[in-house]
Protein backbone atom coordinates (compact mmCIF):
# COMPACT_ATOMS: atom_id res chain seq x y z
CA UNK A 1 0.00 0.00 0.00
CA UNK A 2 1.58 3.43 -0.88
CA UNK A 3 1.55 6.34 1.70
CA UNK A 4 0.16 9.80 0.95
CA UNK A 5 1.87 12.04 -1.34
CA UNK A 6 3.32 14.76 0.05
CA UNK A 7 4.90 18.52 -0.73
CA UNK A 8 8.45 20.00 1.43
CA UNK A 9 6.03 21.42 3.80
CA UNK A 10 4.48 18.29 5.04
CA UNK A 11 7.57 16.55 4.98
CA UNK A 12 8.70 18.91 7.60
CA UNK A 13 5.69 19.48 9.71
CA UNK A 14 4.94 15.67 10.49
CA UNK A 15 7.88 15.04 11.61
CA UNK A 16 7.66 17.61 14.25
CA UNK A 17 4.47 16.82 15.39
CA UNK A 18 5.11 12.56 15.36
CA UNK A 19 8.08 13.70 17.64
CA UNK A 20 6.15 15.73 19.58
CA UNK A 21 4.00 12.96 19.99
CA UNK A 22 6.51 10.02 20.90
CA UNK A 23 7.85 11.99 23.74
CA UNK A 24 3.97 12.97 25.27
CA UNK A 25 3.51 8.91 25.46
CA UNK A 26 1.05 9.43 22.44
CA UNK A 27 2.48 7.72 19.94
CA UNK A 28 4.94 5.21 19.92
CA UNK A 29 8.80 4.63 17.94
CA UNK A 30 7.86 3.47 14.70
CA UNK A 31 9.61 0.29 14.29
CA UNK A 32 10.75 0.86 11.24
CA UNK A 33 13.44 2.89 13.14
CA UNK A 34 14.76 0.11 15.38
CA UNK A 35 14.96 -1.73 12.14
CA UNK A 36 17.24 0.84 10.37
CA UNK A 37 19.35 1.20 13.45
CA UNK A 38 19.85 -2.65 13.43
CA UNK A 39 20.51 -2.58 9.66
CA UNK A 40 23.28 0.29 10.29
CA UNK A 41 25.12 -1.79 12.70
CA UNK A 42 24.84 -5.09 9.60
CA UNK A 43 25.91 -2.75 7.33
CA UNK A 44 28.85 -1.17 9.76
CA UNK A 45 30.19 -4.18 10.20
CA UNK A 46 29.69 -6.01 6.96
CA UNK A 47 31.38 -3.70 4.97
CA UNK A 48 34.19 -2.94 7.24
CA UNK A 49 35.18 -6.78 7.47
CA UNK A 50 35.41 -6.73 3.23
CA UNK A 51 34.92 -3.37 0.98
CA UNK A 52 36.40 -1.14 3.44
CA UNK A 53 39.26 -4.78 4.70
CA UNK A 54 40.45 -4.99 0.64
CA UNK A 55 43.21 -2.58 0.39
CA UNK A 56 44.40 -3.88 3.89
CA UNK A 57 45.28 -7.48 2.44
CA UNK A 58 47.15 -6.39 -0.95
CA UNK A 59 50.84 -5.89 0.91
CA UNK A 60 50.79 -9.42 2.94
CA UNK A 61 49.49 -11.44 0.38
CA UNK A 62 52.18 -10.00 -2.26
CA UNK A 63 55.17 -10.43 1.03
CA UNK A 64 53.49 -14.05 1.41
CA UNK A 65 53.52 -15.49 -2.15
CA UNK A 66 55.04 -12.95 -4.12
CA UNK A 67 52.10 -12.29 -6.00
CA UNK A 68 52.22 -9.10 -8.02
CA UNK A 69 49.72 -6.02 -7.04
CA UNK A 70 47.91 -6.69 -10.71
CA UNK A 71 47.14 -10.57 -9.52
CA UNK A 72 46.04 -9.44 -5.71
CA UNK A 73 43.94 -7.09 -7.46
CA UNK A 74 42.34 -9.31 -10.05
CA UNK A 75 40.88 -11.69 -6.99
CA UNK A 76 38.92 -8.52 -5.55
CA UNK A 77 38.05 -8.29 -9.40
CA UNK A 78 37.04 -12.36 -9.64
CA UNK A 79 34.73 -11.61 -6.49
CA UNK A 80 33.02 -8.50 -8.02
CA UNK A 81 32.13 -10.32 -11.21
CA UNK A 82 30.60 -13.24 -9.43
CA UNK A 83 28.96 -10.96 -6.84
CA UNK A 84 27.14 -9.08 -10.36
CA UNK A 85 26.22 -11.72 -12.47
CA UNK A 86 24.31 -12.97 -8.98
CA UNK A 87 22.41 -9.78 -8.48
CA UNK A 88 19.19 -10.64 -10.55
CA UNK A 89 19.17 -13.98 -8.53
CA UNK A 90 19.49 -12.15 -4.64
CA UNK A 91 17.09 -9.51 -6.28
CA UNK A 92 14.47 -12.34 -7.27
CA UNK A 93 15.08 -14.07 -3.94
CA UNK A 94 14.57 -11.04 -2.07
CA UNK A 95 11.19 -9.42 -4.06
CA UNK A 96 9.57 -13.35 -3.69
CA UNK A 97 10.82 -14.77 -0.52
CA UNK A 98 11.56 -11.59 1.25
CA UNK A 99 15.06 -10.08 2.46
CA UNK A 100 15.32 -11.84 6.14
CA UNK A 101 15.69 -15.15 4.35
CA UNK A 102 18.25 -13.61 2.28
CA UNK A 103 20.03 -12.55 5.35
CA UNK A 104 19.75 -15.82 7.36
CA UNK A 105 20.97 -17.89 5.08
CA UNK A 106 23.54 -15.47 3.22
CA UNK A 107 25.46 -14.51 6.35
CA UNK A 108 25.79 -18.46 7.30
CA UNK A 109 27.30 -19.22 4.21
CA UNK A 110 29.45 -15.72 3.77
CA UNK A 111 31.02 -16.80 7.45
CA UNK A 112 31.96 -20.25 6.48
CA UNK A 113 33.37 -18.40 3.11
CA UNK A 114 35.68 -16.56 5.11
CA UNK A 115 36.93 -19.73 6.81
CA UNK A 116 37.34 -20.72 3.31
CA UNK A 117 39.32 -17.65 2.28
CA UNK A 118 41.61 -18.53 5.25
CA UNK A 119 43.00 -21.83 3.93
CA UNK A 120 44.25 -19.88 0.32
CA UNK A 121 47.71 -21.18 -0.22
CA UNK A 122 47.84 -20.52 -4.16
CA UNK A 123 46.45 -18.09 -6.80
CA UNK A 124 43.48 -19.93 -7.74
CA UNK A 125 42.22 -20.59 -4.19
CA UNK A 126 42.08 -16.61 -3.90
CA UNK A 127 40.16 -16.28 -7.00
CA UNK A 128 37.54 -19.04 -6.72
CA UNK A 129 37.41 -18.56 -2.70
CA UNK A 130 37.06 -14.51 -3.35
CA UNK A 131 34.57 -14.97 -6.09
CA UNK A 132 32.54 -17.50 -3.51
CA UNK A 133 32.78 -15.35 -0.85
CA UNK A 134 31.53 -12.10 -3.38
CA UNK A 135 28.32 -14.42 -4.02
CA UNK A 136 26.92 -15.11 -0.74
CA UNK A 137 28.16 -11.80 0.67
CA UNK A 138 25.59 -10.47 -1.95
CA UNK A 139 22.89 -12.28 -0.47
CA UNK A 140 23.17 -10.87 2.75
CA UNK A 141 24.35 -7.65 1.92
CA UNK A 142 23.12 -4.38 0.10
CA UNK A 143 20.32 -5.70 -2.52
CA UNK A 144 18.24 -7.33 0.77
CA UNK A 145 19.04 -3.93 3.25
CA UNK A 146 18.28 -1.65 0.78
CA UNK A 147 15.25 -3.43 -0.79
CA UNK A 148 14.27 -3.92 3.24
CA UNK A 149 14.05 0.15 3.77
CA UNK A 150 12.97 1.00 0.86
CA UNK A 151 9.50 -1.14 1.73
CA UNK A 152 9.42 0.30 5.29
CA UNK A 153 10.16 3.95 4.55
CA UNK A 154 8.00 6.09 1.64
CA UNK A 155 7.82 9.78 2.60
CA UNK A 156 11.33 9.10 4.15
CA UNK A 157 13.30 7.16 2.07
CA UNK A 158 15.96 9.42 1.31
CA UNK A 159 17.04 10.13 5.03
CA UNK A 160 16.20 6.23 5.61
CA UNK A 161 18.35 5.44 2.93
CA UNK A 162 20.92 7.98 4.18
CA UNK A 163 21.05 6.60 7.55
CA UNK A 164 21.57 3.19 5.83
CA UNK A 165 24.53 4.46 4.13
CA UNK A 166 25.92 5.87 7.14
CA UNK A 167 26.50 1.98 7.94
CA UNK A 168 28.67 1.78 5.41
CA UNK A 169 31.15 4.65 6.37
CA UNK A 170 30.79 3.48 10.08
CA UNK A 171 32.61 0.28 8.45
CA UNK A 172 35.24 2.63 7.66
CA UNK A 173 35.38 4.81 10.51
CA UNK A 174 35.14 2.27 13.31
CA UNK A 175 36.16 -1.45 11.69
CA UNK A 176 38.99 -0.81 9.37
CA UNK A 177 41.20 0.32 12.21
CA UNK A 178 40.07 -2.63 14.10
CA UNK A 179 40.94 -4.83 10.48
CA UNK A 180 44.59 -3.77 10.22
CA UNK A 181 45.32 -4.52 13.74
CA UNK A 182 44.19 -7.77 13.19
CA UNK A 183 45.72 -8.01 10.02
CA UNK A 184 48.96 -6.83 11.15
CA UNK A 185 48.84 -8.28 14.75
CA UNK A 186 47.51 -11.79 14.19
CA UNK A 187 48.01 -12.24 10.32
CA UNK A 188 45.88 -11.73 7.47
CA UNK A 189 44.56 -15.54 7.44
CA UNK A 190 43.21 -14.75 11.39
CA UNK A 191 41.92 -12.08 10.30
CA UNK A 192 39.86 -13.60 8.02
CA UNK A 193 38.72 -16.21 10.93
CA UNK A 194 37.70 -12.84 13.10
CA UNK A 195 35.61 -11.76 9.95
CA UNK A 196 33.69 -15.12 9.77
CA UNK A 197 33.03 -15.04 13.82
CA UNK A 198 31.43 -11.24 13.32
CA UNK A 199 29.34 -11.98 10.09
CA UNK A 200 27.95 -14.76 12.26
CA UNK A 201 27.07 -12.97 15.55
CA UNK A 202 25.99 -10.11 13.82
CA UNK A 203 23.79 -10.85 10.88
CA UNK A 204 22.20 -14.01 12.12
CA UNK A 205 20.45 -12.29 15.17
CA UNK A 206 19.44 -9.38 13.41
CA UNK A 207 18.09 -12.05 10.80
CA UNK A 208 16.17 -13.95 13.24
CA UNK A 209 15.05 -11.23 16.08
CA UNK A 210 14.90 -7.83 14.09
CA UNK A 211 14.52 -8.19 10.66
CA UNK A 212 10.56 -8.49 9.24
CA UNK A 213 10.05 -8.36 5.53
CA UNK A 214 7.71 -5.59 5.51
CA UNK A 215 5.70 -3.10 7.78
CA UNK A 216 2.36 -5.03 7.11
CA UNK A 217 3.71 -8.33 9.13
CA UNK A 218 3.41 -6.33 11.92
CA UNK A 219 0.25 -4.92 11.26
CA UNK A 220 1.79 -1.29 10.38
CA UNK A 221 2.33 0.94 7.45
CA UNK A 222 5.01 2.57 5.72
CA UNK A 223 7.08 5.53 7.92
CA UNK A 224 4.40 4.43 10.84
CA UNK A 225 1.32 5.81 8.73
CA UNK A 226 -1.84 6.11 10.74
CA UNK A 227 -4.92 4.62 8.33
CA UNK A 228 -6.01 8.30 8.17
CA UNK A 229 -3.09 9.21 6.66
CA UNK A 230 -3.18 5.89 4.22
CA UNK A 231 -7.08 6.28 3.82
CA UNK A 232 -6.02 10.27 1.92
CA UNK A 233 -3.67 8.86 -0.20
CA UNK A 234 -3.76 8.77 -4.46
CA UNK A 235 -4.43 5.24 -6.00
CA UNK A 236 -0.78 3.30 -6.04
CA UNK A 237 1.32 2.96 -8.95
CA UNK A 238 2.39 -0.37 -9.40
CA UNK A 239 6.08 -0.66 -10.34
CA UNK A 240 7.87 -2.27 -13.47
CA UNK A 241 8.68 -5.49 -13.73
CA UNK A 242 12.65 -5.70 -14.77
CA UNK A 243 11.61 -7.51 -18.17
CA UNK A 244 9.98 -3.69 -18.89
CA UNK A 245 12.95 -1.78 -17.24
CA UNK A 246 15.17 -3.40 -19.67
CA UNK A 247 13.30 -2.27 -22.43
CA UNK A 248 13.56 0.97 -21.34
CA UNK A 249 16.36 3.47 -22.62
CA UNK A 250 16.73 5.37 -19.35
CA UNK A 251 17.23 2.03 -17.79
CA UNK A 252 20.77 1.44 -19.41
CA UNK A 253 21.79 5.15 -19.54
CA UNK A 254 21.16 5.00 -15.72
CA UNK A 255 23.26 1.14 -15.40
CA UNK A 256 26.60 2.72 -17.56
CA UNK A 257 26.07 5.91 -15.14
CA UNK A 258 26.23 4.23 -12.33
CA UNK A 259 29.10 2.16 -13.69
CA UNK A 260 31.41 4.90 -14.62
CA UNK A 261 30.34 6.60 -11.44
CA UNK A 262 31.57 3.35 -9.26
CA UNK A 263 34.57 2.89 -11.22
CA UNK A 264 36.65 5.82 -9.66
CA UNK A 265 35.06 4.89 -6.55
CA UNK A 266 35.79 1.15 -6.50
CA UNK A 267 39.30 1.59 -7.53
CA UNK A 268 40.08 3.54 -5.06
CA UNK A 269 38.12 2.03 -2.44
CA UNK A 270 40.43 -0.93 -3.06
CA UNK A 271 43.65 0.80 -3.60
CA UNK A 272 43.47 3.91 -1.12
CA UNK A 273 45.72 2.36 1.40
CA UNK A 274 48.12 1.01 -1.07
CA UNK A 275 48.30 4.54 -2.88
CA UNK A 276 49.26 6.49 0.41
CA UNK A 277 51.72 4.24 1.48
CA UNK A 278 53.32 4.95 -2.08
CA UNK A 279 53.70 8.36 -1.17
CA UNK A 280 55.92 7.76 2.01
CA UNK A 281 52.73 7.28 4.07
CA UNK A 282 52.70 4.33 6.48
CA UNK A 283 50.23 1.68 6.92
CA UNK A 284 48.80 2.75 10.13
CA UNK A 285 48.32 6.58 9.59
CA UNK A 286 46.88 5.35 5.82
CA UNK A 287 44.66 3.48 7.73
CA UNK A 288 43.85 6.31 10.31
CA UNK A 289 43.04 8.96 7.12
CA UNK A 290 40.53 6.11 6.12
CA UNK A 291 39.13 5.85 8.76
CA UNK A 292 38.49 9.67 9.43
CA UNK A 293 37.39 10.62 6.37
CA UNK A 294 34.58 7.27 6.50
CA UNK A 295 33.19 9.15 9.46
CA UNK A 296 33.23 12.53 8.28
CA UNK A 297 31.31 10.92 5.38
CA UNK A 298 28.63 10.02 7.86
CA UNK A 299 27.66 13.82 8.30
CA UNK A 300 27.62 14.34 4.91
CA UNK A 301 25.31 11.28 4.11
CA UNK A 302 22.77 12.20 6.12
CA UNK A 303 22.92 15.87 4.58
CA UNK A 304 22.31 14.33 1.16
CA UNK A 305 19.45 12.09 2.48
CA UNK A 306 17.13 15.52 4.35
CA UNK A 307 18.08 17.21 0.51
CA UNK A 308 17.48 14.01 -1.68
CA UNK A 309 13.64 13.94 -0.01
CA UNK A 310 12.94 17.52 -1.42
CA UNK A 311 14.61 16.87 -5.34
CA UNK A 312 12.52 16.13 -8.11
CA UNK A 313 15.36 14.30 -10.27
CA UNK A 314 18.12 13.14 -7.92
CA UNK A 315 19.94 12.95 -10.96
CA UNK A 316 21.05 16.55 -10.88
CA UNK A 317 22.42 15.55 -7.58
CA UNK A 318 25.13 12.57 -8.61
CA UNK A 319 26.03 15.26 -11.75
CA UNK A 320 27.13 17.78 -8.57
CA UNK A 321 28.76 15.01 -6.55
CA UNK A 322 30.68 13.93 -10.08
CA UNK A 323 32.03 17.08 -10.70
CA UNK A 324 33.50 17.31 -7.24
CA UNK A 325 35.11 13.50 -7.25
CA UNK A 326 36.70 15.08 -10.38
CA UNK A 327 38.22 18.04 -8.86
CA UNK A 328 39.40 15.43 -5.75
CA UNK A 329 41.21 13.27 -8.43
CA UNK A 330 42.38 16.54 -10.27
CA UNK A 331 44.14 17.65 -6.92
CA UNK A 332 45.43 14.32 -6.04
CA UNK A 333 47.41 14.29 -9.32
CA UNK A 334 48.66 17.93 -8.89
CA UNK A 335 50.57 17.65 -5.49
CA UNK A 336 50.40 14.97 -2.75
CA UNK A 337 51.58 17.46 -0.22
CA UNK A 338 49.53 17.40 3.47
CA UNK A 339 47.69 20.50 2.29
CA UNK A 340 46.32 18.69 -1.04
CA UNK A 341 45.40 15.25 0.73
CA UNK A 342 43.45 16.96 3.33
CA UNK A 343 41.84 18.89 0.39
CA UNK A 344 41.52 16.00 -1.47
CA UNK A 345 39.57 14.56 1.38
CA UNK A 346 37.34 16.86 2.08
CA UNK A 347 36.33 16.96 -1.36
CA UNK A 348 36.11 13.09 -1.72
CA UNK A 349 33.96 12.57 1.41
CA UNK A 350 31.50 15.64 -0.14
CA UNK A 351 31.91 13.69 -3.25
CA UNK A 352 30.59 9.97 -1.91
CA UNK A 353 28.10 11.51 0.26
CA UNK A 354 25.16 10.02 -1.85
CA UNK A 355 26.82 6.89 -1.11
CA UNK A 356 24.16 3.72 -1.50
CA UNK A 357 20.74 6.14 -1.49
CA UNK A 358 21.44 6.77 -5.31
CA UNK A 359 20.16 3.70 -6.72
CA UNK A 360 17.79 3.22 -4.35
CA UNK A 361 16.27 6.59 -5.31
CA UNK A 362 16.62 7.29 -8.24
CA UNK A 363 15.52 3.33 -9.46
CA UNK A 364 12.42 3.27 -7.45
CA UNK A 365 11.53 7.02 -8.72
CA UNK A 366 12.11 5.40 -12.36
CA UNK A 367 10.49 2.05 -12.04
CA UNK A 368 8.86 2.15 -8.61
CA UNK A 369 9.09 -0.47 -5.68
CA UNK A 370 7.56 -3.44 -6.20
CA UNK A 371 9.75 -4.90 -8.57
CA UNK A 372 13.10 -2.99 -7.02
CA UNK A 373 15.20 -5.67 -5.77
CA UNK A 374 14.82 -7.29 -8.86
CA UNK A 375 15.68 -4.15 -10.79
CA UNK A 376 18.35 -3.37 -8.90
CA UNK A 377 20.16 -6.82 -9.41
CA UNK A 378 20.10 -5.48 -13.12
CA UNK A 379 21.66 -2.82 -12.92
CA UNK A 380 24.55 -4.35 -10.26
CA UNK A 381 25.32 -6.57 -13.21
CA UNK A 382 26.06 -3.23 -15.43
CA UNK A 383 28.07 -2.37 -12.74
CA UNK A 384 30.51 -4.66 -12.42
CA UNK A 385 31.67 -4.59 -15.82
CA UNK A 386 33.40 -1.23 -14.07
CA UNK A 387 34.10 -2.79 -10.74
CA UNK A 388 36.07 -5.48 -12.42
CA UNK A 389 38.03 -3.42 -14.59
CA UNK A 390 38.69 -1.00 -12.04
CA UNK A 391 40.72 -2.74 -9.17
CA UNK A 392 42.68 -4.76 -11.69
CA UNK A 393 43.64 -2.17 -14.38
CA UNK A 394 44.63 0.40 -11.38
CA UNK A 395 47.20 -2.43 -10.19
CA UNK A 396 48.20 -2.87 -13.34
CA UNK A 397 49.45 0.89 -13.87
CA UNK A 398 51.05 0.85 -10.57
CA UNK A 399 52.73 -2.47 -11.64
CA UNK A 400 53.72 -0.67 -14.94
CA UNK A 401 54.67 2.69 -14.00
CA UNK A 402 55.37 2.42 -10.34
CA UNK A 403 52.91 5.42 -9.15
CA UNK A 404 49.10 5.68 -9.25
CA UNK A 405 49.45 9.00 -11.49
CA UNK A 406 47.93 7.71 -14.26
CA UNK A 407 45.02 5.96 -12.65
CA UNK A 408 44.10 8.93 -11.33
CA UNK A 409 43.81 10.45 -14.85
CA UNK A 410 41.18 7.35 -15.73
CA UNK A 411 39.36 7.71 -12.53
CA UNK A 412 39.16 11.68 -13.64
CA UNK A 413 37.42 10.02 -17.34
CA UNK A 414 35.16 8.10 -15.36
CA UNK A 415 33.72 10.47 -13.13
CA UNK A 416 33.42 13.02 -16.40
CA UNK A 417 31.83 10.06 -18.58
CA UNK A 418 29.31 9.38 -15.49
CA UNK A 419 28.19 12.78 -15.32
CA UNK A 420 27.29 13.57 -18.98
CA UNK A 421 25.42 10.04 -18.27
CA UNK A 422 23.24 11.41 -15.84
CA UNK A 423 23.06 14.44 -17.35
CA UNK A 424 21.38 12.56 -20.64
CA UNK A 425 19.24 10.57 -18.34
CA UNK A 426 17.22 13.90 -17.09
CA UNK A 427 16.31 14.41 -20.64
CA UNK A 428 14.79 10.83 -21.23
CA UNK A 429 11.32 10.28 -19.50
CA UNK A 430 11.08 8.61 -16.53
CA UNK A 431 9.28 4.85 -17.43
CA UNK A 432 6.72 4.54 -14.72
CA UNK A 433 5.00 8.25 -15.38
CA UNK A 434 4.67 7.22 -19.04
CA UNK A 435 2.98 3.66 -17.90
CA UNK A 436 0.48 5.11 -15.81
CA UNK A 437 0.34 8.46 -18.04
CA UNK A 438 0.26 10.53 -15.39
CA UNK A 439 3.36 12.21 -13.34
CA UNK A 440 5.08 11.35 -10.12
CA UNK A 441 4.96 13.52 -6.88
CA UNK A 442 7.81 15.86 -6.64
CA UNK A 443 9.28 13.68 -3.99
CA UNK A 444 9.52 9.39 -4.09
CA UNK A 445 6.68 7.68 -2.79
CA UNK A 446 6.74 4.14 -3.51
CA UNK A 447 4.48 0.89 -2.34
CA UNK A 448 5.39 -2.13 0.01
CA UNK A 449 5.79 -5.60 -2.02
CA UNK A 450 4.74 -8.38 0.24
Amino acid sequence: MTVGTRGSAATIRIPLRETAQVLSGRRSIFYGWWLLGASVGAMALGSGVSFWAFGLYIEPLEAQFGWSRAQVSLGFSAALLASGVAGPFVGRWVDVRGPRSAILVGASLTALSYLLLATTSSLWQWYVYSAINAVVRQLMFFIPFMALISRWFDRRRGIATSILGTGFALGGFVVVPLVRLAVDGLGWRESFVVAAAVIALTFIPIGLWVVRNSPAEVGLEPDGATRAEVAAAPPPQVGLTMQEALRTPLFWVLACGFMTFFFGMFGWLVHQVPYYESVGISRGTAALIVSLAAGASMVTRLIAGLLADRAARFETVVMALAVVLISAMVTLSVSTSPPAIALFIGLWIIGTAGGPMMEALILTRAFGVTHFATILGAVVVVETIGQILSPTVTGAIFDATGSYDWALIVFIGTFSASFLLFGLALRLPRPLETKYARPLPETPRGETAG
